[in-house]
């Protein structure tokens, strides 16, 4: 594997378990090298200054914090990062404010052995992977916000800048569907698909279906 393709991850988590877990899934591959892990946000403050990485995979629940000052500081700092956070459950109240601190990608702790891989080589491709029930709890999680801030949320309403084919498919991500569950249903290619949510990320200017649906709801496009 060239050097250039190679991507180094640093790894955040404060669970030996866990990272024991995430390092045996990760090890032996020809393009993923964890250079570092750490299990607190001050120690990994430390390896990120030191190393040079291309993603950042950071658990929400940490001795020290949530895991959102390291996300927020790394996001801010190092644009060209990748950042995926470990959740511990659907229902994690901290993942909504991981993607405002700038989170691109979800993998719940459950899916580790089964999804981290191809989440992040997708991640690193440009991609957004969120799992499907993630994805219903941070539309759970803004109705909520919204619901509570009612006369902000109308204040934030703007033209929709989506055409009606996008509109649907935005509908559909934020009722946690795959990209080929919203083919099936609107008889088009998974690769049709992903055009128009390339088109989607770029006209609400985000990069990551988490991101889309929180845009989304803050600008009155998701009922």
């Amino acid at each position: 594997m060239a050097e250039n393709h190679l991507i180094k991850l640093i790894l955040v988590e404060n669970d030996p378990n866990v990272r024991f877990r995430l390092e045996r899934t990760l090890e032996n591959l020809s393009d993923i090298h964890v250079i570092a892990s750490a299990p607190s946000q001050r120690e990994a403050f430390a390896l990120t200054s030191q190393f040079k990485f291309q993603m950042l995979v950071v658990d929400l629940d940490l001795p020290d914090g949530f895991g959102l000052d390291l996300i927020r500081k790394t996001a801010s700092e190092q644009r060209d990062i990748n950042i995926m956070v470990l959740a511990n459950s659907n229902d994690d109240p901290h993942i909504v404010s991981a993607i405002e601190s700038g989170a691109t990608g979800y993998v719940l702790k459950s899916e580790i052995e089964t999804h981290l891989v191809s989440a992040i080589r997708l991640l690193t491709a440009g991609g957004s992977p969120v799992s499907p029930s993630v994805a219903k709890s941070v539309l759970r999680a803004l109705r909520t916000y919204t619901a509570s801030s009612a006369e902000r949320t109308t204040t934030n309403i703007q033209t929709n800048p989506l055409s009606e084919r996008e509109s649907e498919i935005l509908q559909l991500l934020a009722k946690g569907m795959s990209f080929n569950e919203i083919g099936d249903i609107l008889t088009i290619s998974p690769h049709t698909v992903t055009a128009h949510i390339k088109k989607i990320y770029r006209k609400l200017q985000v990069h990551s279906r988490g991101e889309a649906v929180y845009e989304a709801a803050q600008m009155g496009l998701i009922p």
